[in-house]
């Protein structure tokens, strides 16, 4: 657990990193998605060599939206 020496520069590395974030066009997103759906997306990401499960949920997103 982090000490409240710690805390404050830990809460200012997060506050940066989102700040990116938001400059790069990005918006943070929280889901409840049942286990199964996790599973298939750590799957995919895992078979595309991709970092995380964003980049997967994005990949379906991008085919989803070539088939409309």
């Amino acid at each position: 657990m982090p000490t409240p020496s710690t805390k404050a520069p830990i809460a200012a590395r997060v506050r940066a990193y989102r700040q990116r974030q938001v400059e790069a066009g990005n918006k943070e997103l929280t889901l409840h998605l049942p286990c199964e759906a996790v599973n298939y997306l750590d799957d995919l990401k895992e078979r595309h060599g991709l970092q995380n499960r964003s980049q997967a949920l994005l990949q379906l997103i991008e085919r989803g939206r070539e088939v409309t």
